[in-house]
């Protein structure tokens, strides 16, 4: 599974950071391990999206063992800390 991370730009959860849990041609499927899981993804268009490049080390180790709502959830809160200690 590659691990990618995307930002919603629109909607009522605009700059919510989310795992992309899998994609087609118009849609991706995005999931934070809280509101939306592994077993109901939230739908949203790609040119809603921007894709994050660049994650940490950390943050992709997290998600090599086993991908549950709980990894999820640690490995956005541990991207989101280290990206506010970066700014």
């Amino acid at each position: 599974m590659k691990i990618e991370f995307a930002k919603s730009l629109s909607g009522h959860d605009r700059n919510q950071i989310y795992l992309i849990a899998n994609s087609d041609e118009k849609f991706v499927y995005l999931v934070n391990g809280t509101t939306k899981t592994l077993k109901a993804p939230k739908k949203k268009s790609w040119k809603h999206i921007q894709i994050i490049k660049n994650l940490s080390q950390e943050v992709t180790e997290c998600l090599l063992q086993e991908v549950t709502d709980i990894t999820i959830k640690r490995a956005i809160k541990l991207y989101c800390r280290i990206t506010n200690n970066n700014q």
